[in-house]
């Protein structure tokens, strides 16, 4: 009987996630000037099938089958993490009252996905993430008060690129190996991903240089400290987290320039750097071959992605349900696989929900960096969303084979103390730009100008 009602929960996730994303249609519309229904009903539905889906899944979790009774254990935390969405929910609104809501229940429905595959995958690491989570809120909620203490923190650019090199400096000299990437650091038992921490600086870095006019000796001193921090990050075996600082940069240089020619010679320098990271590095071409033929070495290279492969396709678009796949079959299933663990028990169909809900946060990013007049807060919050978003393609491109695949964090979803908090900071920078916005409304300062050599501008 409980196996049917596990089957029968398949439709019922899918419709959660559904009408969330058509919410989020309804809340657009009426922004854009159309009229589907009220954007205040629409947000409010979203944070209830929030709650709904979380109740929904820890119902199914603290079932024992083999007692008949439910284990209480999983029922308490999922009452804490019922507490810890409401809690949020209430905060956010408190201190971010005109910020975007769409960002707060996207993040939010997936923080509540990480806590339930977490749950299911291991209780554990389940309850350090909300530890995490429940840090990560408590530093969103005092953004505001820190930026009121510092209003024009964009003049600490060297401070910021000093402790990028700093921190991925002492990664390299002291830090410890994990599945193949020296990108730890260990102090006093506790381990933490420096390059989580410099993802924040390396943004404030960039908004505080493109900012303003930059003329081609300033250009040239940037992209250089740039190629070294992603440089450092290569040798660190941290081959992803390289490629997110790779574009987010050149992403940054053509908003700020909207020059075509350096867009494209960036591109070009990364593609004869790929080239020869190919050719020099032994893990990189494990990594390519077991993209372009995974089952040519399926006992080791290929072992992974093979059974990311069958675990996303196995069940079609429902899944198998929740509790009735394996996915602990995929190593290291918590952090970099845990969208194929998704896409095995809730379906196909909901992994793209969760990919769609990924592409609105993109789209309230851009709304919001078009909206900022004030260039630095604008350049700040594209480089957010540019992290973030392609942070979360790359890793979902590769455990679905579609890029070759590299040991990055799906934001929010996986498993990771650093990631977390990083997330979620990221995210309160942004909505404070977004407040930053609203409240006001005139121009601060002089429109993106590039200045080159002979005196062209580049608007």
């Amino acid at each position: 009987m409980f196996d049917l009602l596990i089957m029968l929960s398949r439709y019922l996730f899918i419709f959660y996630i559904g009408f969330f994303l058509w919410q989020g249609i309804v809340y657009i519309a009426y922004e854009q000037g159309g009229f589907l229904g009220s954007p205040y009903h629409a947000v409010s539905i979203q944070r209830r099938l929030i709650i709904l889906m979380h109740i929904t899944a820890f119902l199914i979790l603290a079932f024992n089958r083999d007692s008949g009774i439910y284990d209480w254990k999983t029922v308490v935390f999922g009452a804490a993490g019922c507490v810890f969405l409401l809690a949020s929910i209430h905060f956010l609104d408190r201190f971010y009252y005109e910020g975007c809501p769409l960002i707060w229940t996207g993040t939010l429905f997936l923080m509540d996905l990480s806590l339930i595959m977490l749950q299911r995958i291991d209780p554990s690491l389940a309850y350090k993430q909300l530890m995490w989570m429940v840090i990560g809120l408590a530093g969103m909620l005092m953004l505001p008060f820190f930026f009121r203490l510092i209003p024009r923190f964009e003049v600490f650019e060297w401070a910021y690129i000093i402790f990028c090199f700093g921190l991925l400096l002492c990664t390299k000299i002291f830090g410890v190996e994990r599945h193949g990437s020296t990108n730890w650091l260990s102090i006093s038992g506790i381990t933490f991903q420096p390059s989580e921490l410099v993802k924040f600086l390396f943004i404030f870095y960039l908004a505080s240089v493109f900012r303003k006019r930059i003329e081609w000796k300033e250009f040239i001193i940037t992209g250089v400290l740039s190629a070294g921090v992603v440089m450092l990050l290569v040798l660190q075996k941290d081959l992803g987290s390289a490629l997110i600082f790779f574009m987010t940069y050149m992403v940054m240089l053509y908003i700020a320039t909207a020059n075509e020619f350096l867009f494209l010679l960036g591109m070009g320098a990364a593609s004869f750097a790929a080239t020869l990271a190919f050719k020099i590095f032994s893990h990189v071409r494990v990594r390519v071959a077991a993209w372009q033929n995974p089952w040519a070495d399926i006992d080791r290279g290929g072992y992974q992605i093979v059974n990311s492969l069958f675990a996303i396709t196995t069940w079609g678009l429902l899944g198998s349900g929740l509790t009735k796949g394996m996915p602990k079959s995929i190593p290291v299933v918590e952090s970099d696989f845990i969208f194929a663990a998704i896409c095995e028990e809730f379906g196909a169909l909901f992994g793209a929900g969760v990919i769609c809900i990924f592409i609105m946060l993109l789209y309230r990013g851009v709304r919001i960096a078009l909206d900022s007049k004030r260039r630095y807060y604008s350049i700040l919050a594209i480089g957010v969303t540019t992290m973030l978003c392609f942070q979360a393609f790359i890793i979902i491109g590769g455990v679905i084979k579609l890029i070759p695949l590299t040991g990055v964090t799906l934001p929010f979803v996986s498993y990771g103390g650093t990631s977390v908090l990083v997330s979620l900071m990221m995210i309160g920078l942004l909505q404070w730009v977004c407040v930053y916005c609203e409240q006001h409304g005139v121009d601060e300062e002089a429109p993106p100008i590039f200045e080159v050599e002979g005196g062209e501008d580049y608007e």
